[in-house]
């Protein structure tokens, strides 16, 4: 037999392996759309320097293939779990954050083309630092160090801001994803 203090601290075991794995499956699905998110923002980076008139299309195709992304990664996860398989609170989540940030940068900022990818790049990580607290230290890792390094483009990169911004940006999603994989 157990003492009630041996029993507390079994089911304290216990729940610290539950979370470790919740924390797992979360950085492996945050994992693979971290990355793809990387690769497409990395690749729109390179065609908005290329064909800086074509911007906002390139920028809009990008954002609806990384959701529609986003959102099958989600469907096959939940699904591998047993949850719901349409992931429709995230569909909502995304479509809220797109559409209060559309607001925030052309109704109300009137940004230039700089600012603009500045606005974006910081709002989006703002919502990695908030997953940060919920989910684990990595996405706060990943926010602040693309925060950090866009501010120093941001200020001290001339012509060459877009492909700083697919190096830092893109790439430190990439990298971000990969580190995930392996925590």
């Amino acid at each position: 037999m157990i003492d009630s203090r041996q029993a507390s601290a079994a089911l304290d075991d216990i729940n610290d392996v539950v979370r470790r794995v919740r924390q797992s499956q979360i950085y492996q699905t945050s994992s693979i759309i971290i990355t793809i998110w990387g690769v497409l923002v990395f690749e729109a980076y390179i065609a908005d320097y290329t064909w800086p008139r074509q911007g906002y299309t390139i920028w809009t195709v990008t954002n609806l293939l990384g959701l529609a992304v986003t959102i099958a990664v989600g469907f096959v996860s939940n699904l591998r779990s047993g949850a719901r398989g349409f992931p429709i609170r995230s569909l909502i989540t995304f479509l809220l954050i797109g559409a209060f940030g559309v607001f925030c940068s052309v109704v109300l900022g009137h940004f230039g083309p700089r600012q603009m990818i500045v606005f974006w790049a910081l709002y989006g990580m703002l919502f990695y630092a908030m997953a940060g607290l919920w989910f684990g230290y990595a996405f706060i890792v990943i926010a602040v160090g693309t925060t950090a390094l866009t501010l120093i483009g941001y200020y001290y990169i001339g012509p060459a801001f877009l492909l700083w911004m697919a190096v830092v940006h893109g790439g430190g999603l990439v990298l971000g994803g990969l580190w995930m994989r392996r925590i």
